[in-house]
């Protein structure tokens, strides 16, 4: 069973249909929407301010969500991908975007609707990523625009293969 932990008088709030993973850790100020997954080794830290996401998102290994102390908090909207051991402090990721494995979005920096960070990416503090645009690098830069339709596939797969992930571990509990 998931590490799920009260801090500071917030205990995790966490959505219908949901997939912990046994070593993922949520902690404190998390609300965690229908249907998403939250993968191992995943930390969602909500000790200091709050994390929110929407519904659908997969958290994959060794993520970790964390904010500033009663300054930034984490928005992550509907239908999002967290690659594997991406850091994400304190930053907003809107719906169907993509953070590709390894990356880091620091503090209120703002990932736009459909948008992919690509893997290893550094997306630095207050930087706005639009809406259907590809960004990479260290740090990361406008790579190229990206077709809605193209993206919203590739993101609609992405979500769906987590979902589906996610129901084999749900069939096997006992293991």
């Amino acid at each position: 069973m998931a590490l799920i932990k009260t801090v500071r008088g917030f205990t995790p709030q966490i959505g219908e249909n949901c997939y912990l993973a046994e070593n993922a850790s949520i902690i404190g100020n998390v609300t965690i929407g229908q249907e998403c997954s939250i993968w191992f080794n995943a930390v969602l830290r909500g000790d200091v301010n709050p994390i929110r996401i929407g519904n659908r998102v997969n958290i994959q290994d060794g993520s970790v969500l964390h904010t500033l102390y009663e300054k930034s908090v984490v928005e992550i909207g509907d239908d999002v991908s967290i690659g594997h051991n991406v850091t994400l402090h304190g930053a907003t990721v809107h719906n169907n975007a993509l953070i590709g494995m390894g990356s880091t979005i620091l503090d209120y920096a703002v990932i736009g609707e459909g948008a992919i960070v690509a893997a290893g990416a550094l997306v630095l503090s207050h930087t706005i990523v639009e809406p259907y645009t590809l960004w990479g690098g260290v740090p990361a830069r406008f790579i190229k625009h990206i077709d809605p339709k193209q993206n919203q596939e590739l993101n609609r797969k992405t979500a769906e293969g987590y979902l589906l992930y996610a129901s084999w571990f749900k069939k096997n509990k006992k293991d």
